[in-house]
């Protein structure tokens, strides 16, 4: 049987023959409440609704979490004060080092601190309010092809992906990468439908955008654009290859106008490129933010990931990775839903003629969405369970293009098979990744899968059920499917997370914070299930102001994953001696220095960068910088986990000449050195007294 889907879903081409536009303030006033003339009542109403109750999930109580990953803010408050900050991405607005991450994302929540005073608001917002922009264009993406209906579920499966409310409340730069490569795909559709070069020039540019939110993961779903425009756009062969070359050149441009600035700007009159050992761009693209992460050659990192099936402090590479312990709740519970539906979607176009529109638009996803769990389950190098938020997308217009096709046609013995086959997969892998969280709603996983059976069974004979019987049918079949994923969603709302790895939902028995799980949840956090302190990774001794503790071994100091929390007195030190330097203090690595900064609201240089391991500043250019008088003190109590896979040693030198040269003195647990007076630590006390 072959399957028109448009005449399937009863959805009109609009992109072909739009309806008749109204006139007037009151004509488009009267559209936007009411939508296109042939929607039913309810199109509209349901759009306002998943945004409005999207904006309240990511928007809720979201200055809980602080400042979330301190190392972003920390930039996000240098940029909200120095312009030339705010344009490299530097650390500190001193403009000793960048983050590692090319600065797009950093330009929104600047810009909004700059509006709005820099705080844990200022800087979340637009992160949220960016979640409901993707969640909205995904809508317009589905609904173009298949109808308001999968567009509502294939929004609400975005919206209530744990991992997407994670990264949408929080401050990494994958909200912005996600909302720029959903809109990337829907230009596309946009190109494909008249064969536009103008749309396919926007698709490249937003890609190119994405490329400077974080460099090459944005490439990883152009084979698949590239591919589905060469297959079936409505141009002859030689036009489509030029117009993929002019979507491509403007990749280039959009792209690589940052990194020709910054490249040609001399070192001197920059920032370091932090991640880098060479003080380049380039270096960064191809190597510590491009191929290190597939092969794990990362020089400068604090340790690459295992082969096929083997531990590391990236966890196991393999197939599966996508459904361990440490991703699994995060984005997989509706990955085998997806691909049945999305399967099966395909499967009825598979007469269609090669410019098929509703083809086009499940090969988009579909090459997304293999081509990023491929590479995200394969590679070895450093990798996170929060960069899965880039599947979520994919997964959800596949659930809502599936679901309407095969609803449609679901008097068709497949199409009845494949919603009631999706169903029960997604039923027990809920119940399986639910499990996983014993003490989590433990009522939740029966409910669901005994709901699924019963509703399984009736979708099998829905052929014979009243129309309003079916509906309540699908819409119990959309609630048992999101279910599970809603319960994570929620928690993780209502959980504040900080730290440089966070993770979605409750703890995870397996994952690898340990029976714990979840990293970034709440203050601090382990990895590997070994907490970073001071003997755990190379670097100079605790004697020389590298590696040792402040409270409790150190807590106030900060580390690798978390930032420094500095008590009153210290802060209050800080504070006061800032004025007529351009670092107020040095500190080992971006996120202890980011703790000092952000609670003095003075710039900290951060030696080393975000691993320590950055040549940044040398022992020499430390030296100068001490001797213009230009940093004042040296918090030397930074855990030691620098000179990893071949990184700089100039971090520890710089700790064991401060130690040698300065007097020590304490202040709130945590050494420090003041680099104005030589042996001597009166000024320290004379401003603590003061």
């Amino acid at each position: 049987m072959t399957l028109d889907l448009r005449a399937a879903l009863g959805t009109p081409d609009h992109s072909v023959a739009p309806p008749p536009a109204r006139t007037g303030a009151t004509g488009r006033a009267a559209r936007f409440w009411r939508g296109r003339p042939e929607d039913p009542s309810w199109v509209r109403p349901g759009l306002f609704s998943l945004l409005i109750a999207t904006a309240v999930l990511y928007l809720w109580g979201l200055s809980a979490s602080g400042w979330a990953n301190s190392f972003y803010s920390a930039a996000v408050q240098a940029g909200s004060t120095s312009w030339k900050a705010l344009f490299f991405g530097s650390s500190d607005a001193g403009n000793s080092i960048t983050v590692d991450k090319p600065p797009a994302s950093l330009w929104v929540m600047a810009i909004s601190a700059r509006m709005f005073g820099m705080n844990s608001w200022s800087m979340l917002a637009p992160e949220a309010l960016i979640g409901v922009g993707t969640v909205g264009v995904l809508y317009l993406s589905v609904r173009r092809r298949f109808g308001a209906g999968a567009g509502l579920l294939a929004g609400a499966v975005m919206a209530l992906t744990p991992i997407a409310v994670l990264m949408f409340r929080f401050n990494n730069p994958d909200a912005l990468l996600v909302l720029l490569l959903v809109a990337a795909v829907y230009a596309m559709q946009r190109a494909l439908e008249h064969g536009s070069t103008r749309w396919m020039v926007l698709v490249g540019t937003l890609i190119g955008f994405a490329f400077l939110t974080k460099m090459l993961q944005a490439l990883l779903i152009v084979p698949g654009l590239a591919l589905v425009w060469l297959i079936a756009a409505p141009t002859p062969l030689r036009r489509r290859i030029g117009q993929l070359l002019l979507g491509g050149v403007a990749m280039l441009v959009s792209a690589g106008w940052w990194v020709a600035i910054v490249e040609l700007i001399p070192a001197s009159a920059r920032p370091y490129i932090g991640g880098s050992q060479h003080n380049s761009v380039l270096e960064l693209v191809l190597g510590y933010n491009g191929l290190g992460r597939l092969s794990g050659n990362e020089t400068g990192s604090v340790g690459g990931g295992g082969g096929r099936g083997g531990g590391s402090m990236w966890g196991a590479t393999g197939w599966l990775r996508m459904f361990n312990a440490d991703n699994g709740g995060q984005i997989s519970w509706l990955i085998p839903a997806g691909l049945l539906l999305g399967g099966y979607a395909l499967w009825a176009c598979r007469r269609a003629p090669r410019t098929d529109a509703a083809r086009s638009d499940v090969l988009l996803w579909g090459t997304w969405l293999l081509a990023t769990m491929v590479t995200f389950s394969l590679m070895q190098g450093i990798y996170h369970a929060y960069y899965t938020v880039a599947l979520a997308p994919a997964v959800a217009a596949l659930v809502g293009i599936g679901a309407a096709a095969a609803w449609r046609d679901r008097r068709d013995p497949k199409a009845a098979v494949s919603l009631a086959a999706a169903l029960v997969a997604s039923a027990w892998w809920s119940a399986h990744l639910l499990h996983r969280s014993p003490q989590f709603h433990a009522w939740l996983a029966p409910t669901v899968v005994v709901g699924a059976l019963l509703a399984a069974i009736a979708l099998l004979g829905n052929a014979f059920l009243p129309q309003r019987i079916a509906t309540v049918l699908a819409l119990t079949a959309v609630v048992l499917g999101l279910a599970g994923p809603t319960a994570y969603a929620l928690d993780t709302a209502s959980t504040p997370h900080t730290g440089s790895i966070p993770s979605a939902g409750p703890a995870v028995s397996g994952a690898r914070g340990g029976p714990g799980g979840g990293f970034g949840r709440g203050p601090g956090g382990q990895f590997g299930g070994r907490p970073f302190n001071g003997g755990q990774f190379r670097g100079g001794a605790a004697g020389a102001g590298f590696g040792g503790g402040g409270p409790a071994g150190g807590g106030a100091a900060g580390g690798l994953l978390d930032a420094a929390k500095p008590g009153a007195a210290l802060t209050k030190l800080l504070k006061s001696g800032a004025v007529g330097y351009t670092w107020v203090a040095a500190a080992v690595g971006s996120n202890t220095a980011a703790g000092y900064q952000l609670a003095s609201g003075a710039a900290v240089m951060p030696v080393g960068g975000f691993n320590g391991s950055d040549p940044s500043p040398t022992l020499a250019q430390f030296q100068a910088d001490v001797a213009a008088g230009k940093v004042h003190y040296f918090i030397g109590s930074g855990r030691g986990f620098g000179n990893q896979m071949g990184g700089s040693q100039a971090a520890s030198d710089i700790a064991s000449w401060v130690s040698s040269t300065y007097t020590a003195t304490t202040v709130d647990g945590v050494t420090i050195y003041d680099l104005t007076a030589s042996g001597s630590a009166a000024d320290a006390t004379s401003a603590l007294s003061g």
